[in-house]
Formats: C-alpha cells, structure tokens, sequence
C-alpha cells in the first residue's frame, strides 16, 4: 500500500473517533521527525494485536483490527485506572494503542485484568499544506458566551466503571419521559464515543464531549484549559434550548484533573445538583462526605452499589440520600425534593 499517495492512503486507512471533526482530505503530507503532541494526527501501521482487537471508527462503528492495517489515530496521554496509565514519548517511535477511540501512547502501567496493548508503529503525523502538523483542536467548537438557560445536573463517581454513564443515561431518559429537552455533556476522559452514543440513544440532543472542544484526552490539560473547554461546551448545549443539562465527570473523585475541576468555584457555580455513583457503602460515605466539602448538592445515590439490596440497605443508612436504582422511578422522588 506504500506506493499509494497520501490520499489513497487516507480512504483506504481505518479512521478513529478521535478524528471525526477533521477533514483528512486537507491533509497534504507527513512530517516524520518531530515531537508529537496531544491531539496530534498519526497515520500508524498495526503491528501487533493486543488488548484492543478493534478500533471505534468516525461514526461509532468498531472495525477489526489486523496486522498491517493502516490507521489514523491521535496522540495523547491515558489515566485509567482498570487499563492503562499511558504518556507520549517525544519521539515517533513504535507505541501503543491505548484506547479503542484512537489514542496513540506509551504504556507505563496496566491493571492486571488487562492484556498488553496492541502495538502500532507510525508513520507520520498529518500536516496540511502549509506543512503544520494537523491537531484536533484545530477542528474545535468556538468559544461562546451564553447565559446559563438550563438547570444543570453533574453525574460523579467514586472510581472508574462505578456506574456513572448508567446513571447520566437513565438520568436522560428520566427527565424526558417528565417532559424536558435534555442535552448532555462528558467533560473529562479518554477520547472514545461509547457514553456518547448511549447518551444519544437516551434521546439527549444535543450529545457532547470534550474532542469537540479539541481534546483527545483530559488527562495532564492545565486547569484553565479545562475550564475554558468546559465553558465552551456548556454554552453550546444551551445555545440549542435545552432545559435539562446532564454532566459527566470521568473517572473517581481523587483523580488529578476530576480533583481540580471539582474543588473549582466555577463548577461549583455552573452545577446545581450531583448525583453520586458509588461501588459500595464505604465509598459512597467517603465521596458524599468530600463533595459536601466542597460545597456542592449532592441529590442522590446510584451506581454499582444499587445491584444490591443489602448494598442500597447499607448505602442508604449510611448517607442518610435516596438511592435510585435502575428499577426505580428517576424522576418523582427527585422532583418532590
């Protein structure tokens, strides 16, 4: 496939999600000596099958991977706490694919519940016709400035895969069934459209995350960065007439950048209400107790911990909160408080 120009090469190469606001077609070359960067486009070859056996392509279908396939993804950096921690190197050495959404990393670290990565090695980062590299914060949503119009409700957790885009899901599903527009955004992660489109399903227009406000990963982004994409992202749901905006904030509470968001005054400002997805009674009294440090509402339980009858038992007397599972009416008990 070598001895096809760039183009070919594009239109016959398997696209990440990452990459779905970008029009490869203005790529003009590859440039490979540089320092890559986060949100930095690379064309890269599959070298070695590993954990991730498919790749989430632009429209949310997941393809096979093979050795040999061509792919376009994007560098960035990876916190997950039951897969990989991931940097980028500052070299275009082979590396890894550390995400199904299309991140190119370095592993550093993996949960033992999870296999070695699938191994790619670039070819060359994207670069337009004027030879600059191309970056998905090139394709970002414009800043824009909009009064707050929505009530806003923040989904939190206590960990990775505590239940939270189950909750921000039934959440959506909940308050449109009550009769509200209802649009969602994932404010911090790992680039990857799963939450989204689920989010979608559930009928919330609009669907938004963080690779529309030009970031692959949030992991390692300088706080006003973070902040201001959040801003961003907020007022363009508003802009469209919602009356419901559902929040999710990745991974648990201790983690570096869900950390800083939530001890700012800004997001204290923009959230009036949380909801709290917890694996078991201990966490959910440590993290209730924590959000309650920091000056925000915590509204109710959910999450892994509601799989239980004994766990809600416990949950329940311990925090003395509703616990909404998934059997239960979302809505009614909320709205009567």
């Amino acid at each position: 496939m070598n001895h096809l120009n760039l183009h070919q090469r594009l239109s016959q190469s398997k696209a990440a999600y990452t990459t779905r606001h970008i029009n490869l077609s203005e790529a003009a070359g590859l440039i490979t000596t540089a320092e890559p960067q986060s949100g930095d486009l690379v064309l890269a070859e599959v070298s070695k099958i590993g954990h991730h056996k498919a790749l989430e392509l632009r429209d949310g279908r997941r393809s096979s991977l093979f050795v040999g396939d061509e792919i376009v993804v994007a560098y960035g950096h990876r916190y997950a706490p039951d897969q990989f921690e991931a940097e980028i190197r500052n070299d275009l050495d082979p590396c890894d694919l550390v995400a199904a959404g299309g991140i190119a990393s370095s592993v550093l670290s993996r949960s033992v519940k999870t296999g070695i990565a699938t191994r790619i090695a670039p070819i060359g980062l994207l670069a337009n016709r004027h030879g600059q590299v191309i970056n998905v914060a090139d394709a970002a949503l414009p800043p824009m400035n909009v009064a707050k119009t929505a009530h806003v409700y923040a989904v939190i957790g206590s960990s990775m895969n505590a239940g939270k885009t189950t909750t921000a899901v039934s959440l959506a599903r909940g308050f449109i069934a009550a009769g509200y527009r209802v649009g969602s955004v994932k404010v911090t992660g790992t680039g990857a459209g799963g939450d989204m489109w689920r989010m979608m399903d559930a009928g919330a227009r609009p669907a938004l995350d963080f690779t529309s406000a030009g970031m692959v990963s949030t992991y390692k982004v300088e706080r006003d960065r973070l902040l201001r994409a959040i801003s961003t992202l907020t007022a363009h749901a508003m802009n469209t007439g919602i009356e419901i905006l559902i929040i999710e904030v990745a991974d648990g509470i201790y983690q570096q950048e869900t950390s800083m968001l939530l001890q700012s005054h800004e997001f204290r400002n923009l959230v009036d209400g949380v909801f709290y997805a917890a694996r078991d009674a201990v966490g959910a009294k440590a993290g209730v107790d924590w959000l309650i440090q920091q000056q925000l509402k915590v509204i109710a339980l959910s999450g892994v911990v509601t799989m239980a009858p004994l766990a809600i038992q416990e949950a329940t007397e311990a925090v003395g909160l509703m616990v909404l599972s998934l059997t239960s009416s979302w809505i009614q008990p909320f709205l009567r408080t």
